[in-house]
Parts: structure tokens; C-alpha cells; sequence
């Protein structure tokens, strides 16, 4: 790993830790509502507080990118943060959330850390370098596996393995986006983040119907290092704002987004 790498790596298994210590508790800790009516608690500020802290003593020039809070740097780098991503399901005591910290360099994700904290698990992709999973302690990862997105040989959507997040039922007005490709592939139930398991190879297809830049920055790094491919439904590939598709391959990905592609015109339509 290179130092950045060791560093996200760090300052995310420290804020999975302060994580859990909420999630112990997650029916007694405050909640509230943002402008945008998703939810935010204490434990949100509060982990995105220690990342920022861990990095401010290690890259006290750098930018950050967090879902609460930001700040400006002026060495080209720039930290993006989700600190609780799936906060939702954290809220209800489901163990599906994450805790998501990339790196961006002159406009690239270089690095990027996700940890499953409730399910004891860590992926992480440094780019150029692979991608790997790894077993969660409080002490750091352990048992560390190299993971390869599955790609099918062909463009088959039909045989492939697919999944949607959030899950189509906690968000209805979200299911006219993947219709199309719902109708030729049966979304599935998933147990993490659907993108780190294309990247593991337990799944093929994977949208995700809504999301800002920090939702897509360590996960889309992740897929892509895994031998996978990101992009937004239009086949932008850096992180961004709206739907996004994960798949195992290129012939697969560009299949995909063909039947994803009336989603798409319609929403810029309606822009």
C-alpha cells in the first residue's frame, strides 16, 4: 500500500469503530431530517468529524469532500467522505451500511476504503493496483484477498446476476429507472453494497438509482480495479451526481446501458 492508501485505511478502521459504538445504541442516539428529507444523525457528524481530523493532522493541505461538511486545500488533492453511507439503514439497525473514504488527485480517484463495519469486513483499490477485501478488526484488516469482477464473456443481461440500491421497495418513485433491465433480469437481495459485490464476482449488474459524488468515489474505483466497469446512465465514468450502473464487464456494462438508456433521455427531459 502506499502511504495514502495506509491512510485512508487507518482513518476509515478508526471510524468504523466510533460507528458501531452508535450503532450499539442506534435507537437512542438524535436523528433529524435535512432540507432534502433524507436523514442524518449524530453519528454522521461524528464519524465524518474524526476522519476529517485524522487527515487534517497527516494532510493539513488537502481539500475534503464530506456529506456534512467541506473544506478547501491547495495542494490538488482532494479527501471525499461518506460517513455513514446508507444512513437509513443505519437508523433501522440494518447492518448494511458503510463507511466510504477516497482520494482524488488532479481530478482523479487514486485510493479509495470502504468498510462494512456491522458485518466485519473492508474492501479497499489503490488505482493501477488492484483491488482487495479483507476481514475487519479494531485493530485493522486481516486475512487480505485480492477480488476480480466476473465478467461474463458475453453481453448476456438476461443470465446475469443483478441488484439495485437502495432497494427498490424504500424507494418505489426511483423503479421506472431500471425497468427495462428489471424486466429482463430480476433484482436480487443483496448483503452489502451491491457494487462491492460485483467487484467480489457474486454479482454482475448493479444500479444505483440516486447519489452525490461520495456515494460513487470509493466504490466506483473499487469495481474498476476489480476488472469491472462505472459509469453514469449517459456512460460517464467519474463519479457524479444521479444514477449510476456498476457491471463485471465492458460487453456487459454497454448491454446494460442500452436498456437504460429511455431512463436516461427521459431524465434530461425532465431537467
Amino acid at each position: 500500500m502506499s502511504s495514502d492508501l495506509d491512510l485512508a485505511v487507518d482513518a476509515t478502521v478508526n471510524a468504523a469503530g466510533l460507528a458501531m459504538g452508535y450503532f450499539t445504541r442506534v435507537t437512542r442516539i438524535r436523528r433529524e431530517r435535512k432540507q432534502d428529507g433524507s436523514i442524518v444523525t449524530e453519528a454522521d457528524r461524528a464519524v465524518e468529524a474524526a476522519i476529517r481530523q485524522t487527515l487534517a493532522a497527516a494532510r493539513p493541505r488537502d481539500a475534503v469532500l464530506g456529506e456534512e461538511e467541506g473544506q478547501r486545500g491547495d495542494s490538488g488533492r482532494r479527501w471525499i467522505i461518506d460517513p455513514i453511507d446508507g444512513t437509513a439503514m443505519f437508523a433501522e439497525g440494518d447492518d448494511r451500511w458503510s463507511v466510504l473514504l477516497a482520494l482524488e488527485v488532479d481530478g482523479q480517484i487514486v485510493a479509495g476504503v470502504a468498510a462494512v463495519p456491522a458485518q466485519r469486513r473492508i474492501w479497499w483499490a489503490e488505482r493501477a493496483a488492484g483491488a482487495f477485501v479483507a476481514d475487519l478488526t479494531g485493530a485493522g484488516p486481516i486475512h487480505e484477498r485480492h477480488i476480480v469482477a466476473h465478467g461474463q464473456a458475453t453481453s448476456d443481461v438476461t443470465a446475469s446476476r443483478f441488484a439495485v440500491v437502495p432497494d427498490p421497495a424504500a424507494l418505489p418513485q426511483d423503479n421506472w429507472l431500471f425497468a427495462e433491465l428489471a424486466a429482463l433480469t430480476t433484482p436480487l437481495p443483496w448483503t452489502a453494497h451491491p457494487a462491492l459485490l460485483v467487484a467480489a464476482g457474486e454479482l454482475d449488474l448493479a444500479v444505483q438509482t440516486r447519489g452525490q459524488v461520495w456515494d460513487f468515489a470509493t466504490t466506483s474505483l473499487i469495481v474498476t480495479e476489480a476488472g469491472g466497469q462505472f459509469s453514469g446512465f449517459s456512460g460517464r465514468g467519474h463519479p457524479h451526481t444521479g444514477p449510476a450502473l456498476y457491471s463485471a464487464s465492458h460487453s456487459l456494462h454497454q448491454a446494460a446501458l442500452d436498456h437504460l438508456g429511455k431512463g436516461h433521455s427521459e431524465i434530461h427531459r425532465a431537467l
